[in-house]
């Protein structure tokens, strides 16, 4: 029977002590990068695999993390579907298992190591103060807490710019009514890019829902004069716009053009296919993975902000 190798055997193949193999598997913070590939190609030649379980015993560890939406989800939407692959992506990289929660209520139920939260608002901060685990939110914040989100003022900066070299004359932002700090970002990147063009902002805050957009539309259409772009702070509002156009028989793109941001799904359906901002949410999915899993390697240590930049899906709503 072939022997199973064992930790020693790592050690002397690296030429290292076991302990600095045990900590290259149990806490690779500490360790120079260097040395882990030293240890990492050791354990490659001789085949070596951890034992997760006795490792999370040893270290007092469940290899779970939990990823709580706090938001409603819509389940003909994949928007969180694609963040939530390219989480698991991201932690099964490292052999941790991803539990979803759809109430905050059951963040401290159970074990786990750390969460990953997204959705959160103002109002919850009370409620992530009382965590007592390592996490970090999916999302822009005011509340000093450590995230991941799409870079929300270039998204909407780079909105605007395209519709300035489109040769719109009038640029109109539609955005989310809520006061939050992804969309007072995108808010911004609407109004610095016209304030650079010297050209004034004109700013309009809905419910995101197309059905608020197309109301919106149905209701002050005649207010904006033909060769105006929608800028919507959502491809939800932008739906809307879309339909609100349609219902009043205005000409997309030739008279008035439309521009979201997510591009997830609705961008495609719809018709005319909708001009976005596209959000990089399996990327996004990655990232918060692998903050959350560094925050837990150190102890809870805060870990900052990363922001991922978007792009511009051109389509058919802009000329």
């Amino acid at each position: 029977m072939k022997r199973t190798t064992t930790l020693e055997d790592v050690a002397r193949k690296a030429h290292v002590s076991k302990m600095t193999v045990s900590r290259v598997i149990n806490h690779p913070e500490l360790v120079a990068p260097e040395l882990q590939l030293v240890v990492e190609d050791a354990m490659h030649k001789l085949n070596y695999h951890p034992n997760n379980a006795a490792r999370a015993l040893a270290t007092n560890q469940t290899n779970v993390v939990k990823f709580v939406i706090l938001e409603d989800v819509d389940d003909t939407d994949p928007y969180f579907t694609n963040v939530l692959f390219g989480v698991a992506t991201g932690l099964k990289k490292e052999n941790y298992t991803l539990q979803l929660l759809l109430d905050g209520k059951q963040i401290n139920q159970g074990a786990a190591d750390g969460v990953i939260i997204t959705g959160a608002r103002t109002g919850e901060y009370p409620m992530l103060n009382q965590i007592k685990m390592p996490f970090v939110l999916f999302g822009e914040n005011g509340g000093g807490y450590d995230f991941v989100d799409t870079n929300n003022l270039q998204g909407e900066t780079m909105a605007a710019e395209y519709a300035l070299k489109r040769g719109y004359s009038n640029i109109v932002f539609i955005g989310i009514d809520v006061k939050e700090a992804f969309e007072f970002s995108r808010e911004a990147g609407y109004v610095n890019t016209m304030q650079q063009n010297k050209k004034i902002p004109q700013v309009f805050r809905l419910p995101n829902g197309s059905h608020d957009g197309r109301q919106f539309i149905e209701e002050h259409l005649d207010e904006f004069p033909k060769n105006t772009c929608f800028i919507c702070a959502s491809d939800r509002i932008a739906m809307g716009v879309l339909q609100g156009l349609e219902a009043r028989e205005a000409s997309v793109p030739a008279d008035f053009g439309v521009i979201g941001f997510d591009g997830v799904l609705l961008n495609r359906v719809a018709s005319p296919t909708i001009t976005t901002v596209k959000q990089a949410l399996w990327e996004i999915g990655e990232k918060l993975a692998y903050l959350i899993l560094r925050k837990i390697h150190q102890d809870g240590a805060p870990q900052g902000e990363m922001f991922i930049e978007p792009t511009l899906d051109v389509a058919e709503s802009t000329k």
